[in-house]
């Protein structure tokens, strides 16, 4: 199957580069949720240490030495972001998948505001049909994006460096619900 063929590019390509693009130097990687052959050819762009499982993946740990955890299921909670933050190091990042502003304005923002109480930055961005929230205790999403991975990744269908800075922003009704609740 070709790449352009796979239905989930958007999904694989936005949820893998998005948060692995914003992190100066992710070697510890955990993957959270069924994910397809394509999802683990990008993260294969990367020079990572990928580890896939479900949710017990991140409760198996015991030592803070993870660079990014992303979610790629809808299933944070606040027991999960417990044990996330036992394993997450000082400078990690999270990116999961939720909800839509227009399909369930409530839990998008009880999502941001579950991690935001954890994290310096906790910010939506939206790509396809799928949002998802970056949060991080150290890399601005935007502000920190690594020109020198973003802008050479190749056989991507999605993804660019241009796509990482507008999935961020939002319309202003959005942005003006979404302030005081995202940490940007």
């Amino acid at each position: 199957m070709s790449s352009i063929e796979n239905k989930n590019f958007d999904f694989n390509e936005m949820m893998v580069h998005v948060p692995l693009c914003t992190h100066a130097d992710p070697q510890n990687v955990l993957i959270v949720g069924n994910v397809d052959e394509e999802f683990k050819k990008e993260i294969s762009k990367h020079t990572v240490q990928p580890e896939f499982g479900d949710a017990s993946i991140i409760t198996s740990k015991d030592e803070k030495n993870i660079d990014v955890i992303i979610i790629a299921s809808d299933e944070m909670d606040a027991t999960l972001l417990a044990n996330i933050q036992r394993i997450l190091k000082d400078d990690g990042l999270i990116a999961f998948k939720t909800t839509s502003f227009h399909k369930d304005e409530a839990k998008l923002k009880a999502d941001i505001q579950l991690v935001a109480e954890h994290f310096w930055i906790a910010m939506p961005y939206r790509f396809g049909h799928d949002t998802a929230v970056l949060a991080s205790k150290k890399y601005h999403p935007t502000a920190d994006i690594i020109l020198q991975k973003s802008d050479l990744l190749t056989d991507v269908n999605y993804y660019s460096t241009e796509v990482h800075h507008a999935s961020f922003v939002f319309p202003a009704f959005i942005h003006r619900k979404l302030t005081g609740i995202a940490k940007r």
